[in-house]
């Protein structure tokens, strides 16, 4: 039988919009500082928005560069995009000016939605016919996107007619070797994702919740707040760019937050902050974090400040943070076996993970190898970067690049990065598993392992130690005799620095290629150096 060839369409996201103004037309959706918006100003103001870009020349298919801090025109500028059928491609406003201007170029943006605080990324991009600026702040580029959207006042805008595969979003990875790559996320699939993300992280959430951002909406906390949109939930914004921990608990309590979505070292500051004390947030039913694994000792400090309200999941943009699911009911603060320390989850809805070998045959349980995805939230391949689209994708899988096991039920174990891992005298080490044992000890917040070139070993360790605050600090030889009888000596860092903070990403990510450019940048990657 011949296959079917049919036009798969689907629903514009931007429909979501549509729904909310016709169900919840007068309820608030979106709330920054002491602004707020309903659901029917925010549809209105995004259809201007769409009749502006459309009058200057956005069709479907092209792509509009956006550089924004958190606010109201970043949110409606996904909306406006999608609506017209356009691809958003938004960017970590923290990025330099030659990285965004790298950004433009790579992505082929027709135009560029630029914050005001930004002349100089404005000034450095070439290629989009023409640049808008975002905020009160701007003086440069054609307009502001405030005046765009008061130019077209009253202006109506149908939802483009789209297909499964149509690009919606260009996610821009973050780079953890080399250039950024655009990963291609299409309406069709974020449908999926929105829904999955509804059915397996905050499952039960509808137009009576709030929803408070503490990330840049650029990246994971943008699809979360999509999901938001799909349920009618209000989003609400932290006030300014800063992350004020004292605010965000007094906003959960003012606005009875239900849900946030944040990374592990975020929430392990906001758990370890007065502020949490202080204020109200039993309203609180769903904390996400992803983007990285949260070490035991954190996930129990939180879960005792909290409560079971924890969700972790474990998923790349590639495949839009759909890969497995730990949820609120598993997470448990004895160390007993139905704790599962160390797990991510089990595989989401409509999700199939793979553990496999350096020649993609499939591994049994407990055998550690790359963690391969396929399933519906997997994007559509990076945009014009075939070489790269090779690499990723294996006899229909998506490598992930990190590594683990699962166990017979299915629940999937990460020990660490293929990148990150390092191999000293012949073993292969994760670091991983030592970063777990040296958070163990009381004194130490964060902590860093990564392999450094030594000529006996080929690699070994090194530990990078942030001291907890308020705690006396810990010398080296201490931190090595405490580490002694819990790793294997092969295991053990030959050096242990104590700094101030470590570096993050602009997600709040600890980078190890940061941490290593810190340790060169301090003449340590010597370790004859005794600095």
């Amino acid at each position: 039988m011949q296959p079917l060839r049919m036009s798969r369409r689907v629903a514009n996201l931007a429909y979501m919009l549509t729904q909310n103004a016709r169900r919840h037309g007068d309820r608030i959706g979106f709330v920054w500082g002491e602004r707020s918006w309903t659901w029917r100003e925010i549809d209105a103001s995004v259809s201007a928005l769409a009749a502006a870009l459309s009058k200057r020349g956005i069709t479907r298919g092209d792509r509009i560069l956006v550089h924004s801090k958190n606010g109201d025109e970043m949110f409606f500028s996904m909306f406006a995009t999608f609506r017209l059928g356009a691809v958003w491609v938004p960017t970590n406003f923290r990025l330099m000016p030659d990285e965004v201007a790298y950004l433009a170029q790579a992505s082929g943006a027709k135009a560029f939605l630029c914050h005001g605080d930004f002349p100089d990324h404005a000034a450095g991009v070439t290629g989009p016919e023409f640049i808008w600026s975002i905020g009160e702040a701007g003086s440069f580029g054609e307009k502001s996107v405030a005046e765009a959207i008061a130019s077209q006042a009253g202006a109506t805008v149908e939802n483009a007619a789209v297909e499964y595969d149509d690009p919606c979003w260009f996610f821009f990875t973050s780079g953890t070797t080399g250039r950024s790559k655009a990963a291609v996320l299409t309406h069709g699939q974020m449908t999926f994702v929105v829904t999955n993300h509804l059915a397996d992280l905050t499952p039960g959430t509808t137009e009576q919740d709030d929803s408070l951002v503490v990330a840049p909406l650029s990246h994971g906390a943008g699809v979360h707040q999509l999901m938001q949109t799909a349920r009618g939930a209000r989003t609400v914004l932290l006030p300014t760019e800063k992350f004020d921990i004292n605010e965000a608990f007094r906003l959960i309590e003012t606005h009875r937050v239900s849900n946030l979505f944040t990374v592990p070292t975020i929430l392990k500051m906001m758990v370890e902050h007065p502020a949490v004390e202080k204020y109200d947030h039993s309203s609180l039913r769903y904390v996400i974090y992803a983007g990285a694994p949260m070490y035991r000792e954190d996930q129990k400090t939180a879960l005792r400040k909290l409560g079971k309200v924890l969700v972790q999941y474990f998923g790349l943009g590639e495949v839009t943070g759909n890969i497995t699911v730990f949820p609120a009911a598993l997470h448990d603060i004895d160390d007993g076996p139905q704790a599962r320390i160390g797990t991510c989850g089990f595989e989401r809805t409509g999700m199939q993970v793979s553990i496999q070998d350096d020649d993609g045959n499939e591994l049994k349980p407990h055998q550690a190898g790359e963690i391969c995805v396929i399933g519906p939230a997997v994007f559509a391949g990076y945009f014009n970067n075939p070489e790269a689209n090779a690499k990723a994708f294996r006899n229909g899988w998506f490598r992930t690049g990190d590594l683990g096991h699962v166990d017979e039920e299915g629940f999937v174990y990460i020990t660490g990065r293929a990148s990150d891992m390092y191999i000293s005298g012949g073993s292969n080490i994760y670091p991983r598993e030592i970063e777990e044992k040296i958070l163990t000890h009381p004194a130490v917040g964060e902590v860093a392992v990564l392999g450094v070139p030594d000529p006996t070993w080929g690699e070994v360790g090194v530990a990078v130690c942030v001291p907890r605050e308020g705690e006396k600090p810990v010398s080296e030889a201490e931190m090595a005799a405490f580490l002694a009888p819990k790793v294997p000596r092969y295991k053990m860092p030959k050096r242990f620095f104590f700094w101030e903070a470590l570096p993050k990403s602009g997600y709040g990510k600890i980078p190890k290629r940061m941490v290593r450019d810190e340790l060169e940048a301090r003449g340590l990657l010597d370790l004859n150096n005794k600095g």
